[in-house]
């Protein structure tokens, strides 16, 4: 049976450990400031969209996954009827806007609070969004409402909020300021455009979860919204969440919006990289192992020799044995072995090392062995002492 790959079992044990130690770790608050309505973090909205419906019955609330200019344009929309927007930064072109002030020109309303608020739309209604300096932030500072029967008389403080948000009036004719900041700055408009109104508020953060359900500054979010009339409203939440709704995100949506599974999911695609580049060489199967072939030289040199012992033939022992001698002599030294006199004898001495005695002795044995007719056993045996006793 074909074992496990040891690198895809380590991968799986790390990604599961991962996937397990990232969800039951107490999890941190998060500070983000979404303002989705299904969000039950700090800064978003869910608490404030499941309590709307009480305030505006009959009216329904629903919830819009579409550009204004789909809303608007595809829809038909009643009249009259609410679009209510709170986001960070109202994202609309050209054309959006043109749908938005066609509807709020039939006799609708709309209700934008935002932080980044388009230069076209305040242009066109008369107004425009300033952000102050940081240097001139305060988060002491406090909100409240124009109107008295709204007005608090310690004022609304959120302190998350920086407070350098706030709009700057330029067609006060068309404009009523219902809410402003302690510097007496507007934060909150109402704008008439043709049959119906705009409400545009500068401090989006005083409607979220936390703010909604803070005892200090719970009414706020619900005496700025008691200006829409109680009528059908719609609630844009593509501005934060875009086209797809909880039951339409694919799973791949749904693994990159979980912080665990997006890690997971990423430590899985860098570990079969990892993989690929380091482990998706075939493995090759067990090379046999071949025993090298054996030198029989030897076996037969010493098998000839015995032979040649056993015969009694000393002295073709003998002459093969300096045959095997002088060859090797030649091959070490370069010398020229075919007359053993003086001059050769010098010169080996001088590049063995041997003294010049002991390889007179040995010249001179290879020579008179060379001449004798009849070896004995005796002569063969000093002769080859001799022979490795040079060698050695």
């Amino acid at each position: 049976m074909r074992k496990p790959n040891k690198y895809l079992l380590i991968l799986l044990v790390t990604v599961t450990a991962y996937v397990l130690f990232e969800y039951y770790r107490p999890k941190p608050i998060d500070w983000r400031a979404t303002y989705e309505n299904d969000d039950k973090v700090p800064f978003g909205t869910q608490a404030l969209f499941e309590l709307l419906p009480d305030v505006m019955r009959p009216s329904a609330i629903k919830t819009v996954l579409l550009p204004i200019y789909n809303l608007v344009s595809e829809k038909a929309l009643p009249t009259p009827s609410n679009y209510v927007a709170i986001c960070q930064d109202f994202g609309v072109d050209k054309n959006d806007i043109h749908q938005l002030l066609a509807y709020v020109g039939r006799g609708n309303n709309a209700f934008i609070s935002a932080y980044e608020l388009p230069d076209t739309l305040g242009k066109l209604l008369g107004f425009k969004a300033e952000v102050k300096d940081p240097k001139e932030a305060d988060s002491t500072l406090r909100q409240n409402f124009v109107n008295p029967s709204l007005h608090k008389v310690s004022g609304y403080n959120f302190i998350h909020d920086d407070g350098r948000n706030f709009l700057i009036i330029k067609k006060p004719a068309l404009i009523t300021v219902l809410g402003r900041n302690a510097r007496k700055e507007p934060v909150f408009i109402k704008v008439r455009y043709g049959k119906g109104q705009f409400f545009i508020h500068n401090l989006p953060l005083a409607f979220t979860n936390y703010y909604v359900l803070n005892q200090k500054t719970s009414d706020y979010a619900f005496k700025a919204l008691s200006y829409l009339p109680a009528q059908p409203t719609y609630w844009d939440e593509y501005q934060k969440q875009g086209r797809f709704t909880e039951d339409e995100q694919s799973i791949f949506r749904y693994i990159r919006s979980q912080p665990a599974l997006n890690w997971a999911y990423y430590l899985v695609a860098f570990g079969l990289i990892f993989y690929a580049i380091f482990a998706s060489k075939r493995t090759q199967r067990i090379i046999p192992v071949v025993e090298p072939p054996k030198n029989t030289s030897l076996d037969f040199v010493q098998t000839i020799g015995r032979m040649y012992y056993q015969q009694g033939d000393h002295e073709n022992i003998a002459r093969k044995k300096i045959q095997y001698f002088l060859a090797d002599i030649r091959e070490r030294y370069g010398l020229n072995t075919t007359v053993l006199d003086k001059e050769f004898t010098e010169t080996l001495a001088r590049k063995s090392g041997v003294s010049q005695d002991e390889t007179s002795d040995l010249v001179r044995l290879l020579r008179d062995t060379q001449k004798s007719i009849s070896l004995s056993e005796y002569d063969l045996i000093t002769l080859n002492g001799a022979m490795e006793h040079f060698k050695h």
